[in-house]
């Protein structure tokens, strides 16, 4: 959302979340990281390419959808729970 390219984790949920707009790396290879960090510095391209789809990607997430699934999941929590109860 700030125009950075980005690098992160390969595991948990970090590949979902950053999809193509990041740079994943296994977060115990030291080596893996460094490289990730030059090829970003060196490669002009590389960033603009990060960049351009980070801010893509971006618009996949606001706190507007989140509050909206969240409410959604307690509905249907809260929902399935009265119907038990009936």
């Amino acid at each position: 959302a700030c125009g950075i390219p980005v690098i992160t984790s390969n595991i948990s949920s970090m590949p979902e979340v950053a999809g193509n707009a990041a740079i994943q790396v296994n977060p115990y290879k030291v080596n893996e990281i460094a490289e990730a960090m030059e090829g970003i510095c060196s490669n002009r391209d590389l960033r603009k390419d990060l960049v351009a789809k980070g801010l893509k990607n971006v618009k996949r997430f606001s706190w507007e959808k989140t509050a909206e699934k969240t409410l959604s999941v307690y509905e249907e929590v809260f929902l399935d729970g009265t119907k038990r109860k009936n």
